[in-house]
C-alpha cells in the first residue's frame, strides 16, 4: 500500500513553481501536491533574511519573544533562553535545546497518516507563508522545505489531532522530520527520516531562535486542505451548470425562470450572470421551440437551478478571495514585520520595535492564527453544495416520474422489469450525506490549553467535509447524468426532431461511450462508476457556449 500511495517524483517530467510568498494559488498547491518541484524567488529569499534579522536583533535588545525567550501557550509566563543583549555559543545552544523540546512536546497527531499528497501540499503552503517573513525563521528552514519537496522526501503526518487555531500537533511532524526523527516517505518505501536525509545528502535542521514554533504553529494543513478542495470544485462548478442544461433537456423543461427579462425584475447580480450562461448553454435546444406537451412551470428542483446554482458560485468565489489571503500571509505569533516603524509615541504602540545596525521592524504579538475569515465561507459553500446535491436529487425523482417527463416509468423500456426505479434509494443516500457534511461545525469545540485557548474553528474538519461533498457529488452527478441520457434517448425515439444543444451533447457523448442505452435491466454499479469518472475526466474547458 505504502507503494501504491507514494508519488513518483522525476526531476525530467516535472515543471518548477516559483514561490514569493505573495502569489500562490489552489491551484499551484495542487500542482506542487502532485509532484511539481519549487525555486524561491530572490525577492522572498531576502524578504526571509532580513526578518530573522529583526528577530534576532529583538531578542538581543532583551524583548520578551514568545517562543523565543518565554514558553508558549501557558508557559507564555515562563523564562525560556536568556539572550543576555548578545547570541553566545551557550545561548544558542540553550535555544537550540528549547526548540527540539517544542517540536518532541507538539508532536501529538493521531490516526492514519495523511496522503502524500495532503502533506505535500501541506509543506508548499506553509513554505510560502514563510516567505513573507512573518516566521522569522532562519533561511535553513526555508531550504529544507524546498529540499523536502524537490527531493520526494514526504514526512509520514498523523491526520487528526488539530482543532482549527493553528495545527500545532499535526505539523509538528514535518519539523521532526527535518531534525532526523519520525518517519517519511521516500523513493517509494516508509523509511526513518535520518535514512532517507542522508541517502539524498540533505542537511538536518538545526533550529533556534523561533524555528520551531514557526514550522509548528500555522494552519498551513487547514489550508492546503481547504485549497485541495476548492482545486477540485474549479473543475465540478462547471459542470454542474452543464449537467443542469442537459437536465432540464431530458425534462424537457421551462426555460422562462432563467430568461434575461425574468432574472431582470429581482436583479441579483450572480443569478443574472448564471442565467445568460445557461441560456448559451441552451443555445440549439429544442427547449426553445414551441411545445404544447411543455408544462407551464417546473418542479421547484429545476425551476429554481439559476438560483441554486448562482449561489453555489458566489459561495465559491467568496471562499476563494478568504482563503488567498490566508495562503499569502503570514498566520504567526508572534509576526515579524520587515522595514515598519511605531506609528505612535504611545508604549505600546513602541512595544516590539528595533531600529539599529542597519536592521529595522517588528516582532508582534498577534492573533493571525485565527483562521474563523475563511472557515465561515467554506462553511457557506458547503451548504450552497448539500442545496444543489438535494436538488440533483429530486431531479432524479422527477425524471423518473411520467407526470413530469411524458415518458416511461423509471425511463425503463419494454424490455425492462424495474429500470431506474430502485436507484432513487442511491441518489438520495447521496444527497443525505451531502446534507449532513453541511451541518456547521466551526462551533463544536471546548476551552483546552490551561484555558487560555477557549474558541476554535475545526478549521481541518470543515474543509475535509468540503472535499468529501464534492467526491459524493461526481457520483450523485453520475448518476443524474444516466438519467439525462436515458430520458434524452427516450425523447429522440418519440421525437426525431428533438435536439440537445451542442455542449450537452458534448458530455451526453462522453457518457454514452462509456456507458450505453439501457435496453435491458442489468447491475448498474459498474455503470455508475463509469459515469462519475466521465464526469471528473470531462474537459468541461473545451465546451464553448455560444
Amino acid at each position: 500500500m505504502i507503494t501504491l500511495l507514494t508519488l513518483s517524483y522525476s526531476s525530467l517530467s516535472l515543471a518548477t513553481v516559483t514561490l514569493d510568498g505573495h502569489s500562490i494559488t489552489p491551484a499551484i498547491i495542487a500542482s506542487i501536491a502532485d509532484g511539481e518541484t519549487v525555486a524561491i524567488a530572490p525577492a522572498a529569499t531576502e524578504r526571509v533574511k532580513k526578518a530573522h534579522q529583526v528577530l534576532i536583533e529583538a531578542a538581543q535588545n532583551g524583548q520578551k519573544i514568545y517562543g523565543l525567550t518565554v514558553g508558549v501557550g501557558l508557559n507564555k509566563d515562563r523564562p525560556m533562553v536568556d539572550v543576555h543583549g548578545k547570541l553566545t555559543d551557550e545561548v544558542i545552544a540553550a535555544s537550540k535545546k528549547f526548540n527540539i523540546g517544542l517540536l518532541h512536546a507538539h508532536s501529538g497527531g493521531i490516526g492514519e497518516p495523511m496522503g502524500q499528497r495532503v502533506a505535500r501540499a501541506t509543506m508548499a503552503t506553509r513554505l510560502n507563508t514563510l516567505l513573507t517573513g512573518g516566521g522569522g525563521v532562519q533561511p535553513e528552514v526555508i531550504d529544507a522545505y524546498v529540499a523536502f519537496l524537490n527531493k520526494g522526501i514526504t514526512p509520514v503526518i498523523p491526520r487528526d489531532g488539530s482543532i482549527g487555531e493553528g495545527d500545532i500537533t499535526v505539523i509538528s511532524h514535518i519539523g521532526l522530520a527535518m531534525i532526523g526523527e519520525g518517519y517519511v516517505y521516500y523513493q517509494g518505501k516508509k523509511v526513518p527520516a535520518q535514512a532517507a536525509l542522508t541517502s539524498s545528502k540533505t542537511p538536518v535542521v538545526a533550529p533556534y531562535a523561533k524555528d520551531a514554533l514557526s514550522i509548528l504553529s500555522s494552519n498551513a494543513y487547514s489550508a492546503a486542505s481547504a485549497a485541495l478542495a476548492l482545486n477540485s470544485l474549479a473543475h465540478l462548478l462547471p459542470l454542474n451548470s452543464l449537467m443542469y442544461a442537459t437536465s432540464l433537456e431530458a425534462l424537457n423543461g421551462n426555460v422562462s425562470p432563467f430568461l434575461k427579462n425574468t432574472l431582470a425584475l429581482r436583479p441579483y447580480p450572480e443569478v443574472v450572470a448564471m442565467g445568460e450562461h445557461l441560456r448559451n448553454l441552451l443555445n440549439g435546444s429544442s427547449l426553445w421551440q414551441h411545445d404544447d406537451n411543455s408544462p407551464l412551470q417546473d418542479p421547484l428542483s429545476f425551476r429554481s437551478g439559476v438560483y441554486l446554482l448562482a449561489e453555489l458560485q458566489r459561495s465559491y468565489q467568496q471562499a476563494y478571495d478568504q482563503l488567498l489571503v490566508q495562503l499569502n500571509s503570514s498566520d504567526d505569533n508572534p509576526g515579524v514585520a520587515i522595514g515598519v516603524t511605531a506609528p505612535t509615541d504611545r508604549p505600546q504602540d513602541k512595544l516590539g520595535y528595533v531600529d539599529q545596525g542597519g536592521v529595522k521592524g517588528a516582532v508582534l504579538p498577534t492573533a493571525n492564527f485565527e483562521p474563523l475569515p475563511w472557515v465561515l465561507p467554506f462553511e457557506q459553500l458547503s451548504l450552497a453544495l448539500a442545496h444543489n446535491s438535494l436538488a440533483n436529487a429530486q431531479q432524479v425523482v422527477k425524471l423518473n416520474n411520467p407526470s413530469f417527463t411524458g415518458l416511461t416509468r423509471f425511463l425503463g423500456t419494454d424490455n425492462t422489469v424495474h429500470a431506474f426505479g430502485a436507484m432513487e434509494k442511491t441518489v438520495m443516500s447521496l444527497a443525505m450525506r451531502n446534507k449532513e457534511l453541511a451541518i456547521p461545525v466551526s462551533m463544536d469545540y471546548m476551552p483546552v490549553a490551561g484555558d487560555i485557548e477557549d474558541i476554535a474553528t475545526n478549521a481541518p474538519e470543515v474543509a475535509k467535509r468540503l472535499q468529501q461533498q464534492i467526491d459524493n457529488s461526481y457520483q450523485l452527478l453520475g448518476i443524474l447524468l444516466m438519467h439525462d441520457a436515458q430520458a434524452i434517448d427516450l425523447r429522440k425515439q418519440r421525437n426525431n426532431g428533438f435536439a440537445i444543444s451542442a455542449p450537452t451533447s458534448a458530455l451526453y457523448d462522453a457518457l454514452r461511450k462509456q456507458v450505453k442505452f439501457m435496453d435491458t435491466d442489468h447491475p448498474l454499479s459498474p455503470d455508475f462508476a463509469a459515469a462519475a469518472q466521465v464526469l471528473r475526466e470531462f474537459d468541461v474547458q473545451s465546451v464553448k457556449a455560444k
